[in-house]
Protein backbone atom coordinates (compact mmCIF):
# COMPACT_ATOMS: atom_id res chain seq x y z
CA UNK A 1 0.00 0.00 0.00
CA UNK A 2 1.27 3.32 -1.20
CA UNK A 3 1.92 6.02 2.27
CA UNK A 4 0.35 9.03 0.86
CA UNK A 5 -0.30 12.88 2.58
CA UNK A 6 -3.21 13.54 1.04
CA UNK A 7 -2.26 17.49 1.47
CA UNK A 8 0.34 17.20 -0.84
CA UNK A 9 -1.63 15.48 -3.50
CA UNK A 10 -1.90 18.22 -5.85
CA UNK A 11 -0.12 17.85 -9.28
CA UNK A 12 1.23 14.78 -8.24
CA UNK A 13 1.61 12.00 -10.63
CA UNK A 14 0.28 9.10 -11.21
CA UNK A 15 0.12 5.40 -13.24
CA UNK A 16 -3.26 3.57 -13.76
CA UNK A 17 -2.05 -0.32 -13.11
CA UNK A 18 -4.55 -1.67 -15.34
CA UNK A 19 -4.90 1.45 -18.05
CA UNK A 20 -8.47 2.22 -19.81
CA UNK A 21 -8.88 3.90 -23.25
CA UNK A 22 -4.86 4.51 -23.38
CA UNK A 23 -5.00 6.74 -20.65
CA UNK A 24 -2.25 5.36 -18.61
CA UNK A 25 -0.65 8.61 -16.68
CA UNK A 26 -2.64 11.06 -14.52
CA UNK A 27 -2.31 13.87 -12.57
CA UNK A 28 -4.40 15.13 -9.72
CA UNK A 29 -5.50 18.84 -10.86
CA UNK A 30 -7.71 19.26 -8.04
CA UNK A 31 -9.05 17.98 -4.29
CA UNK A 32 -12.16 18.24 -2.80
CA UNK A 33 -12.78 19.50 0.29
CA UNK A 34 -15.21 19.08 3.15
CA UNK A 35 -16.52 21.24 5.80
CA UNK A 36 -13.64 21.29 7.99
CA UNK A 37 -10.73 21.76 5.32
CA UNK A 38 -10.09 17.82 5.20
CA UNK A 39 -9.08 16.21 1.50
CA UNK A 40 -12.05 14.11 0.90
CA UNK A 41 -11.83 13.25 -2.86
CA UNK A 42 -9.43 14.53 -5.43
CA UNK A 43 -9.82 15.22 -9.45
CA UNK A 44 -7.21 13.16 -11.56
CA UNK A 45 -6.99 14.63 -14.89
CA UNK A 46 -6.15 12.03 -18.14
CA UNK A 47 -2.53 13.53 -19.43
CA UNK A 48 -3.71 12.23 -22.93
CA UNK A 49 -7.14 12.44 -23.49
CA UNK A 50 -7.47 15.34 -20.62
CA UNK A 51 -10.74 13.84 -19.21
CA UNK A 52 -11.24 14.32 -15.66
CA UNK A 53 -12.49 12.00 -12.94
CA UNK A 54 -13.28 11.99 -9.51
CA UNK A 55 -12.16 9.85 -6.76
CA UNK A 56 -11.57 9.24 -2.76
CA UNK A 57 -8.11 10.35 -2.34
CA UNK A 58 -7.76 6.65 -0.43
CA UNK A 59 -8.09 4.78 -3.60
CA UNK A 60 -4.96 5.86 -4.75
CA UNK A 61 -3.64 4.09 -1.47
CA UNK A 62 -4.03 0.68 -3.30
CA UNK A 63 -1.41 -0.56 -5.22
CA UNK A 64 -3.27 -3.03 -7.33
CA UNK A 65 -5.20 0.18 -9.02
CA UNK A 66 -2.25 2.87 -8.91
CA UNK A 67 1.21 3.06 -8.81
CA UNK A 68 3.24 6.40 -8.07
CA UNK A 69 4.64 8.62 -10.60
CA UNK A 70 4.66 7.84 -13.75
CA UNK A 71 5.99 4.23 -15.14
Amino acid sequence: MNTINPEKLLLSKWTAAHPQNKEKHWLVSKLVRDAEEKVTDCHLEAVISKRCIVIPWQQLKETEQWVQGWK
